[in-house]
């Protein structure tokens, strides 16, 4: 028995224990994307908020999955499918079916999730799975065969998230502050990260700030081994005349592009805060910074990336 016929069997068998209902809109969320990129994560937490999940759903199902659920007794009123946009045909019945659902009342979102090449290929490797797309054996064929079949799909989405630097833990949270109905007003997701420009720029950063130019501690010989987390270090940076108006100032620029920023919908942005080596200035400046977002009540992670290094 196919996959499809089983999927039909078990909403056939759902639908004997629904009893109908007066007919409601649903809150509908699809997610498709790039492979690798995080959509198993992404449905799992939309599962935590409360939603309805079905992962890997035949896009044709979507409608009937739909009907089922408006029928549905205590009620179901937000939906999360996890829709695999490689299937065959699959652009042009994908726009038929969402008409469709969005005729019939329902308020649909499409969340596309996709990464760089380097991250899926890294992913790849340490799941040892192989692409669905890589005839060949190769990874990297894979993904561009499927980056050329996903373009149509890309456009039409409503939010489309780069999930490269984050890990599963962090994109789950992304994911829940997006989407949580406990959030009256859903700000942008702040991700601040310290860097140090000698092992590059982080890769997914919206916003570079370079803090080079305040009085490097890596030359006081008692603060060398300490880092921006340690109280000397911070004090003596923000001891530098310039520290205080740089914040200042930077503070001031958030303030005005984050509720722009909201308003287009923009579900998270990555801050980046670079020195030369990323263990002092950046590091203090990044833990102030996001310490003064919180108290606006932003959701912020933090991370230092290269005070280890």
């Amino acid at each position: 028995m196919s996959y499809i016929e089983l999927l039909s069997k078990k909403t056939e068998s759902i639908s004997r224990l629904l009893k109908k209902s007066p007919m409601e809109s649903l809150s509908v969320i699809i997610v498709t994307g790039i492979s690798g990129s995080g959509k198993s994560t992404c449905i799992r937490a939309l599962e935590d908020l409360g939603f309805y999940c079905v992962d890997n759903l035949p896009s044709l199902l979507l409608p009937q999955l739909l009907e089922l659920c408006k029928q549905s007794q205590g009620g179901i009123r937000r939906v999360a499918v996890g829709i695999d946009a490689r299937e065959g045909r699959f652009f042009e019945e994908f726009q038929k079916m969402v008409q469709k659902v969005r005729s019939e009342g329902h308020s649909v979102k499409m969340l596309f999730l996709d990464a760089q090449d380097p991250v899926l290929i890294r992913r790849y490797s340490e799941t040892r799975r192989l692409h669905p797309l890589a005839i060949s054996g190769s990874v990297v064929d894979g993904i561009q065969r499927e980056r050329v079949l996903l373009n149509p799909v890309y456009s039409m989405s409503d939010i489309q998230m780069d999930t490269t630097e984050f890990n599963i833990h962090e994109l789950r949270q992304v994911i829940q502050e997006r989407f949580s109905e406990d959030v009256v007003v859903r700000k942008t997701a702040i991700r601040v990260v310290s860097f140090g420009y000698r092992y590059g720029i982080p890769l997914s950063a919206d916003m570079l700030m370079d803090v080079r130019f305040l009085p490097n501690p890596n030359f006081v010989k008692e603060l060398r081994p300490k880092t921006g987390e340690e109280e000397p270090v911070s004090d003596y940076v923000m001891k530098s005349p310039h520290a205080g108006k740089f914040l200042e100032q930077s503070m001031s620029l958030l303030r005005f592009l984050l509720p722009l920023y909201q308003q287009e919908g923009k579900a998270y942005l990555t801050i980046g805060f670079g020195c030369t080596g990323g263990r002092h200035r950046s590091v203090a400046m990044a833990r102030w910074v996001a310490a003064e977002l919180r108290k606006e009540e932003y959701v912020v992670t933090l991370e230092h990336r290269d005070i280890g290094k």
